[in-house]
């Protein structure tokens, strides 16, 4: 295998989940007793140009369906994030209603509303027909295709250039990430802005954030290996900000090399303490095996002790990353019998390869559970703030990832081993 960014060899892989379907092939009752594809989910890692990356098993179309069901609106936090960067952007770039700016992977639209409701014109591209849909119901200007460096040259003859290029939590989707860049570049004025978010893969090797590995990530990014990826393509990184978003993230922003602006002490820095993290070395990537193998037995070991003692147990957040946990741990129904989650295009559905059913997180405080497995980690406490029926009824919270942690309150965090010895 190749590295996708730079070409050079690659060796064995640092890290194997084994066999997974897709994290977002979710399935119908009608679907359940067809023949469910698996693929290898593994992880190799460029010494070259130091970008993790996964095997290339799937095409894109397969993995970004039609009916694709994430809708970046169902989390209240996500929705503050993004207003919060559309604040930002308009500041700082002074943007107004002779500016221009594109998103893409705009999903269902709601951070490209908040540039629209200021007269500022807008373009997203969504190749998931049915997020588009939403979007356009919405009065935004969507296209429906896979963003690329052809289909941004068209955007640039046809539609003009852009002031503000935005694609939060795409960069990392893409398999021809050169072409992507190339693409930005395309479509960006010269005198214009890239911005890109994505989990900052030393938040993940910190942290063994080893579930946000699915077949739809296609790279696990750093400062160091993006900038390769974007100067390749005539883009300089002149500022980068560190997030909390989905455990750990980077927003990076880039010009056109000669655009002028002045390049953030920032930048340095942080590239400094990745390499001090050791980010540039294959020994770093290979210790989150191990990491990855104590979490999965760990959460076998609760669920199983928590059956042998007539506990009920649930989950909530039927997301890409608790697919992932639980399709390494092995986990079915009878260990974990529901997930409830907030998104309409979920519900009525099944999690792939566990089959475990997913009912409105509406039907959550109907029940009687003695601990909730909340899978979406990052987004703990904001889910515990919501379900407030279960709190007080004296439900226990639960993640697994970075340890098996029980959470009676946000600020009331203890370590599963520990509580079960006492």
């Amino acid at each position: 295998m190749k590295c996708r960014s730079c070409a050079s060899a690659l060796g064995e892989p640092v890290l194997d989940l084994g066999f997974a379907p897709p994290s977002n092939a979710y399935l119908s009752a009608a679907r359940l007793s067809e023949p469910e594809v698996h693929l290898p989910l593994r992880a190799r890692f460029c010494t070259a140009c130091t970008l993790l990356q996964l095997e290339e098993q799937a095409d894109p179309r397969s993995l970004f369906t039609p009916d694709y069901a994430y809708r970046s609106g169902t989390s209240r936090s996500w929705l503050a994030h993004v207003e919060a960067f559309a604040r930002s952007a308009i500041e700082r770039l002074r943007l107004d209603p002779r500016s221009r700016v594109v998103e893409i992977g705009c999903n269902d639209g709601h951070l490209l509303e908040i540039f629209a409701a200021r007269g500022i014109p807008t373009l997203g591209i969504e190749p998931a027909v049915e997020a588009a849909r939403t979007a356009r119901a919405a009065g935004l200007d969507v296209i429906d295709a896979f963003f690329s460096a052809r289909l941004a040259a068209g955007i640039a003859n046809r539609r003009g250039r852009a002031d503000l290029v935005v694609a939060n939590n795409v960069f990392a989707h893409v398999p021809d990430i050169n072409g992507f860049a190339e693409g930005l570049a395309a479509v960006t004025k010269p005198q214009g802005v890239v911005t890109l978010e994505f989990p900052h893969v030393l938040s993940l090797l910190r942290h063994a954030q080893f579930d946000t590995i699915y077949h739809e990530h296609f790279s696990y990014l750093s400062l160091r290996s993006a900038r390769h990826v974007l100067e390749g393509a005539g883009l300089e990184i002149f500022d980068v900000e560190q997030l909390t978003t989905h455990g750990g993230s980077l927003r990076i922003h880039a010009q056109h090399h000669g655009a002028g602006r002045p390049l953030a002490p920032g930048v340095h820095q942080l590239v400094r303490t990745e390499t001090e993290a050791g980010l540039a070395e294959r020994a770093t990537y290979t210790q989150l095996q191990r990491r990855a193998e104590t979490i999965k037995d760990d959460l076998l070991r609760f669920l199983l002790d928590a059956r042998r003692r007539g506990a009920r147990v649930c989950a909530y957040g039927a997301a890409a990353k608790g697919n992932t946990l639980l399709n390494f741990a092995g986990v079915h129904p009878d260990l974990l019998p529901v997930v409830y989650d907030a998104a309409p295009s979920k519900q009525g559905q099944y999690l792939p390869g566990s089959h475990i059913p997913i009912e409105p997180a509406s039907s959550l405080d109907a029940g009687d559970w003695d601990y909730v497995l909340i899978l979406p980690w990052n987004l703990a406490d904001e889910v515990i703030a919501q379900l407030t029926a279960p709190a007080t009824a004296g439900t226990t919270f639960v993640v697994a990832v970075p340890e098996l942690t029980l959470l009676r309150a946000p600020d009331s965090r203890t370590r599963y081993e520990a509580q079960r010895n006492n």
